[in-house]
């Protein structure tokens, strides 16, 4: 039997528990930052993430992965919101924040660019729609897409 990814496990343990409590768990992460390991869980809601959420989820997760001990190697448990800059992930946050303003980084260049910036149109059968500044509109296939991410200007 193959061994259980660290994520799918915290997740399975982290979901019901931000279901109850109205919190939308955006991803759970298992990252080697520099010489550091980090659980990082992104939550969401309606109204925003506060520290006391973060605070609730992550006294909860550390007391369930104390008991089960699912995780060999040292790490920080980090629970967080997703940012004003959040990274598109879920098909749902593609209607969500369709007619914002996106950041778009490819894995291979399109016409030459990587990275680019423009309005998100939509996702429909796993082709991303993204109009540019000069009114050209680019479809991508998401497959092609490292990271887009909501993209505020200061």
């Amino acid at each position: 039997m193959k061994k259980r990814r660290v994520v799918d496990i915290v997740r399975d343990i982290a979901l019901p528990y931000c279901v109850e409590n109205k919190l939308d768990l955006i991803d759970v992460e298992f990252v080697k930052e520099g010489s550091i390991r980090y659980l990082r869980l992104i939550l969401d809601k309606e109204e925003g993430i506060s520290l006391d959420d973060c605070s609730l989820v992550s006294k909860y997760l550390n007391k369930k992965l104390d008991s089960i001990d699912p995780i060999e190697e040292n790490y920080l448990l980090e629970v967080t919101s997703p940012g004003v800059e959040r990274e598109l992930k879920r098909d749902t946050d593609f209607e969500k924040f369709k007619n914002s303003k996106v950041n778009v980084k490819l894995y291979t260049p399109i016409d030459g660019e990587k990275v680019f910036d423009g309005i998100l149109l939509g996702l429909e059968n796993k082709i991303v729609s993204i109009k540019r500044s000069d009114d050209s509109i680019n479809k991508i296939s998401r497959e092609k897409i490292a990271t887009i991410r909501i993209s505020v200007d200061f």
